[in-house]
């Protein structure tokens, strides 16, 4: 009687206010092990969709790690012997709108549905990963559509670039240096309908899925949930792949990496591994000071670069904070000095208390004014998903508010105590070498035009 608890508790928040928490929401799991999280809104006329499966790249090797992704294309290739496209007539015809995307842990599919229709939806979303037939000319056109995706085909010569760590983004490139990223693009050839099959029924079952709701939702959603989604047979998943750990040989602390043959732009990357103990409210406090200060220190004392920006991101178990800045080649040298100063300060000094208080209130503000519409709401969820709890999630608020000067302080330096790794992307040539390569070139050109019709004479 799960959907009937569900229920009480949609209705009950049905009566709620704007102003009502985000942090609070009803969720259950049907009788077969699937999650269910519905948030009700003032939004009216409207419902955020968003299945959550747990599968995505991180759970298959380098030369397999597609394997999801394919999936994922699949889904929208037909049903009932019809194709793409009519399947996509299906969902316009139900007002909806619908994509997925795959990434290192998941795989989810958002839809964007008219509350009057969020049951049609709904089934038409069941169907499509339940019912989707796999032949190989399907398989094949999806092959072709990832193939495009990643930028065409992987000639030689971009493998050969790869080996040589000189043609990925900063970031990107120590990953793989650091063992935490595979070397080269994943083909897509060699990947199977039996593969396919196999991952569907290991991967897609209902304790493995996590289906997020949230606007202006129907009375009668968890008992339909139960006769439709909570149908679906359940199992044990495989064991997750272990995610790969930084190198213990640590990579090159400076490498530049070339992005083209002409230009007389650079970027520079300073990225820091994260300390394993870092809070997250406290590094997001952290790089919002920092962003303030690469703006005071870059933009408006030096004029180096116009948005420079602070940015983390995450490889395998890793995470990194970066200092960035889109500069003139002949800046570089002056970037890294104004981004050393900026490190320098935070390592002797700690962060400043009347610049990390005015971040850490500005923070605390945007949660309070801003009113996160019903599609920004169900990403949040999707996105703060390891961090529910009791019903709950966490409340940001007061994480923002816990985290002090002296907490900041100490976790920026745990940061920046090593030298990190710099990462600059530049053209190999800037544009005053085009003119003169260009007139050797129409020298040796001539030069050989000339030999040749003196020998013929």
């Amino acid at each position: 009687m799960r959907w009937l608890l569900a229920s009480l508790v949609l209705l009950s928040l049905s009566t709620w206010s704007n102003a009502d928490s985000r942090s609070t929401v009803a969720a259950y799991q049907l009788e077969n092990g699937m999650g269910v999280l519905l948030k009700p809104t003032r939004q009216r006329g409207h419902v955020s969709i968003r299945l959550i499966v747990g599968v995505g790249f991180a759970d298959f090797s380098c030369r397999d790690r597609q394997l999801p992704h394919l999936m994922e294309h699949l889904f929208f290739s037909g049903l009932d012997g019809g194709d793409e496209a009519a399947l996509e007539a299906r969902m316009q015809s139900l007002g909806g709108q619908w994509n997925a995307y795959t990434s290192e842990g998941d795989t989810a599919f958002v839809i964007e549905s008219p509350a009057a229709t969020q049951r049609q939806v709904l089934s038409l979303l069941l169907q499509a990963i339940s019912r989707t037939q796999l032949n190989e000319r399907k398989i094949a056109a999806a092959k072709e559509v990832l193939v495009r995706e990643e930028g065409g085909r992987y000639s030689h010569l971009q493998r050969w670039l790869d080996h040589q760590n000189i043609s990925r983004a900063g970031d990107e490139q120590l990953a793989v240096e650091l063992g935490l990223a595979c070397k080269e693009r994943a083909p897509v050839e060699q990947l199977s309908r039996a593969q396919l099959e196999k991952l569907r029924a290991d991967w897609y079952v209902p304790s493995n899925m996590t289906l997020i709701l949230v606007g202006d939702l129907d009375r009668r959603l968890p008992v339909y949930l139960d006769r439709t989604f909570g149908t679906l047979r359940d199992h044990e998943t495989p064991e997750r792949r272990e995610l790969p750990l930084m190198n213990r040989d640590p990579a090159q602390q400076r490498r530049t990496q070339t992005t083209g043959m002409f230009g007389e732009s650079a970027l520079v990357h300073w990225i820091f591994p994260e300390p394993d103990s870092a809070d997250g409210a406290t590094m997001s406090l952290l790089q919002a000071y920092l962003n303030d200060a690469l703006y005071a220190e870059l933009r408006v004392r030096r004029g180096l670069s116009y948005g420079p920006w602070s940015e983390r991101t995450a490889w395998a178990n890793q995470g990194f904070l970066s200092l960035n800045a889109d500069v003139e080649r002949s800046d570089e040298q002056a970037t890294e000095d104004a981004l050393r100063k900026v490190v320098d300060d935070i390592r002797r000094d700690g962060l400043e208390p009347a610049r990390f208080s005015r971040v850490k209130r500005a923070a605390r503000a945007q949660l309070a004014w801003s009113t996160p519409s019903n599609a920004a709401l169900a990403d949040y969820y999707w996105g703060a998903l390891g961090d529910f709890d009791n019903g709950r999630f966490p409340d940001d608020d007061r994480r923002l508010a816990r985290v002090s000067l002296k907490q900041a302080s100490a976790t920026a330096r745990q940061v920046f105590k090593g030298e990190g790794y710099l990462r600059i992307e530049k053209p190999l040539l800037d544009d005053d070498m085009v003119y003169p390569l260009g007139g050797t070139g129409l020298l040796l050109g001539g030069g050989l035009l000339w030999l040749g019709l003196r020998r013929r004479g």
